[in-house]
């Protein structure tokens, strides 16, 4: 059969190597995803520690978390503050979020009657008080919108919060309060970091908050 139709053999041949050379594409992204993933936390912890800190203090003073980001980022925005919202560990209380994307009217018009870099800074202003807590995502650090939101969160005295990948970028020079940085230029690595960060972020917040609830009992024990 091979004889009268090499085609087949060649053709099985390369389906066999295909799926072996994706089958090593799997394996090195997981690698990457590994390393990447083990040396943002190594580094980064103690800075992940000192954000969950301010945004309990924040949520102490009645404040609440608002958050933002772009494209795949907004879809960031729009998880941590639905944890935040509605979270899924029993016991724990819901607390105050805002997701800046949220509003598609209101992009949709700041961006046509303003522009694109203005579309987190007009919710900020509206919702925005002061004592709130800021957190904003980009993969590179350079989205221009998220700049002009926590250069105005400053101004307002909101904490700020910024998750990026790469060298930081333009966040890195934003003079933020805190800045979480992913040290890798694959934006699916990226993004890969900024869940587990804001997971555990929100999981430290609700410790700092319990310790604070279980100090009077203890105190009157």
């Amino acid at each position: 059969m091979n004889a009268l139709y090499p085609h087949m053999r060649r053709r099985g041949e390369q389906l066999r190597a295909s799926a072996q050379s994706l089958r090593h594409s799997v394996e090195s992204k997981a690698r990457d995803h590994t390393e990447v993933f083990g040396k943002f936390f190594a580094e980064q912890a103690d800075e992940l520690v000192a954000a969950a800190t301010t945004l309990a203090a924040s949520y102490r003073q009645g404040g609440r978390l608002l958050a933002m980001g772009n494209g795949g980022s907004s879809c960031d925005a729009a998880h941590v503050a639905v944890e935040f919202l509605h979270p899924v560990t029993a016991g724990r209380p819901a607390l105050g979020a805002i997701n800046l994307a949220a509003d598609v009217a209101m992009l949709t018009a700041v961006g046509n009657d303003v522009g694109q870099d203005h579309v987190f800074v007009r919710p900020l202003i509206a919702h925005g008080r002061h004592g709130d807590c800021l957190i904003g995502f980009s993969t590179s650090g350079n989205s221009a919108n998220l700049i002009r939101a926590f250069a105005k969160a400053r101004e307002m005295g909101i904490a700020t919060i910024g998750l990026a990948g790469g060298d930081g970028g333009e966040m890195a020079r934003a003079g933020l309060d805190h800045l979480l940085v992913v040290p890798t230029g694959s934006i699916h690595r990226v993004q890969e970091c900024h869940l587990a960060a804001y997971h555990i972020l929100w999981d430290l917040t609700h410790t700092l908050l319990a310790n604070d609830r279980a100090a009077p009992l203890e105190a009157g024990a």
